[in-house]
């Protein structure tokens, strides 16, 4: 388990690295596509070597939550386990977490974007497609290593190694990686960075109501997938593309002077974009 939190740790290690300038004759998203996933994974699975000892005060804290989610994961799942009327609602809400679902919604941007001739959405759709897969292949690998029994699968439920799928929730590191890109992309469009962290969790909830996983799965799903999406953005958006450049500022507080002299009151507003 300090293995896959070390992992996780190392994600978000990945994603605070700022990228280098783009030079002008970068070939196009589309023919770097698989070439860039390949980069993406690369970059993810050996985060971990570049963990420092600063990354303690936030590696432990999260390390001890995970092991206090995980411990309380059996109880949890069993209580939510007693209702089912939320049964049906749960599976409808899952759907838009799924690849297809998530598919469909990268292809709608990038042929959007072609036929309008948007660039911004043409690339929202060419790196939510991206960040898709990168996803699947490390939700299915972690699924591999872990073989974490689900919520229904009898008296071996919540155990480890025992041939289970449950750790991390798919759906919950697919829909909120999606989710990161599209937000990140319509910094200047508050109502679809709403929309889109809504759905993404939504689909987190669902996944745990619908009894398919328990509170762990879907929290380090989540926070995997996000990860993962912002990484995606900061790395291969394109400065040109957009109304604002704003590739890693979601790492960066803006403090701006506030005053009003009618008033008389004088004071700092700081303001840090996800």
């Amino acid at each position: 388990m300090n293995v896959l939190a070390l992992i996780l740790a190392g994600g978000l290690v990945v994603c605070a690295q700022t990228p280098s300038p783009l030079p002008s004759s970068t070939p196009s998203l589309e023919r770097e596509f698989f070439k860039n996933i390949l980069k993406d994974q690369k970059a993810i699975w050996t985060a971990p070597l570049r963990l420092q000892r600063s990354d303690a005060k936030w590696m432990i804290p999260s390390s001890i939550g995970f092991m206090a989610m995980v411990t309380t994961d059996r109880i949890s799942g069993d209580e939510i386990a007693e209702f089912d009327r939320q049964l049906k609602s749960s599976r409808i809400v899952s759907y838009a977490g799924s690849v297809y679902g998530l598919g469909a919604v990268a292809g709608a941007f990038y042929l959007l974007g072609r036929n309008k001739n948007d660039e911004r959405a043409k690339e929202t759709g060419l790196l939510s497609a991206q960040a898709l897969v990168d996803s699947v292949i490390v939700e299915s690998a972690l699924k591999g290593i872990t073989q974490r029994a689900r919520p229904m699968a009898g008296e071996e439920r919540s155990e480890f190694f025992d041939g289970g799928n449950s750790f991390p929730s798919g759906h919950s590191t697919q829909a909120w990686a999606v989710a990161a890109v599209i937000a990140s992309e319509y910094k200047d469009r508050r109502a679809v960075q709403i929309l889109a962290y809504g759905v993404a969790t939504a689909v987190s909830v669902a996944r745990f109501t619908g009894h398919k996983h328990y509170l762990s799965d879907v929290v380090v799903g989540s926070a995997l997938g996000y990860t993962i999406g912002k990484y995606v953005y900061s790395t291969h958006h394109r400065r040109s593309v957009g109304t604002t450049d704003e590739v890693s500022s979601f790492l960066r507080p803006m403090i701006t002077p506030q005053f009003n002299r009618a008033e008389r009151a004088y004071g700092l507003s700081l303001t840090w974009s996800f």
